[in-house]
């Protein structure tokens, strides 16, 4: 009785507070100039639904070789992908770095739904610009954000698509972390990739880490296996899933110029 009751109560704190355990968002972001950050002016946007939001648009050129659009992970906000947004824009690459709803200030909670919301109201904002040329424009998405970047680029193909520790769903990932919950049921937010990256026709690369210890990187391998060519695949030896390397590392950064000059016209 006592340990059907522990159980109960487990599967009822879970499903209530699912959402804490999957999004952690920090709220205070610097001014740009406050940390040395050139070539950035802070913007702002709604989302598809109507959610404002806000946001970083960083580019050192003044015609950007490609624009591309970040989407984090789940914790932190933009300042913490600074060192991407400089690494690109140090070659000549603008990037807009965005926050999702609940992270960076902005109003509202996270969910899978507002997520994917938040990158259609990024994408209508980037392609209203005149300094965006569209069929130069890349998507990025890290762990999570991995996610939310493959649904964008179903319904609006980018001219690539990048991939940084992506996961084939939250299901598989909350499986791993939680084996000895019946996981499959209690997700509200499942981010299936794999079952939407064969609809992607945009040349991909996948780069993961071999050691990552969040997204095994035999999930990164299977969404790439079911993705559609052309593509590729960069292993980061020894690195974990916030080691410096995946973050802004010069091996990833040089495959990702080397992609895009290749497959990009």
């Amino acid at each position: 009785m006592i340990l059907g009751v522990t159980i109960l109560l487990m599967l009822v704190i879970v499903w209530t507070q699912q959402r804490r355990l999957m999004y952690f968002p920090f709220g205070q972001v610097p001014d740009p100039a406050s940390i040395g950050l050139k070539g950035a002016s802070a913007v702002s946007f709604n989302s598809s639904d109507g959610v404002a939001l806000t946001g970083w648009f960083i580019t050192t050129a003044a015609a950007p070789r490609f624009t591309v659009m970040v989407f984090n992970g789940n914790a932190g906000n933009r300042a913490h992908r600074l060192p991407l947004a400089q690494a690109l824009a140090a070659e000549g690459l603008a990037v807009l770095l965005l926050d999702y709803r609940g992270f960076g200030g902005n109003p509202g909670s996270p969910t899978e739904a507002g997520l994917k919301a938040d990158a259609r109201g990024a994408l209508n904002y980037l392609l209203r610009r005149p300094d965006v040329d569209p069929k130069r424009l890349v998507y990025f998405g890290e762990s999570l954000g991995s996610a939310v970047a493959v649904d964008l680029a179903v319904d609006h193909q980018p001219a690539a698509l990048i991939l940084r520790s992506p996961f084939t769903s939250a299901t598989d990932v909350a499986r791993v972390h939680y084996w000895f919950l019946p996981v499959q049921w209690l997700l509200r937010d499942r981010f299936a990739s794999i079952d939407r990256i064969a609809d992607v026709r945009a040349p991909l690369l996948i780069v993961a880490g071999d050691r990552d210890g969040i997204v095994p990187i035999d999930q990164s391998r299977r969404l790439f296996e079911a993705a559609n060519a052309p593509k590729s695949f960069l292993v980061i030896q020894g690195a974990d899933h916030n080691d410096d390397p995946l973050q802004a590392g010069r091996q990833m950064t040089d495959a990702v110029l080397q992609f895009l000059d290749a497959n990009v016209n």
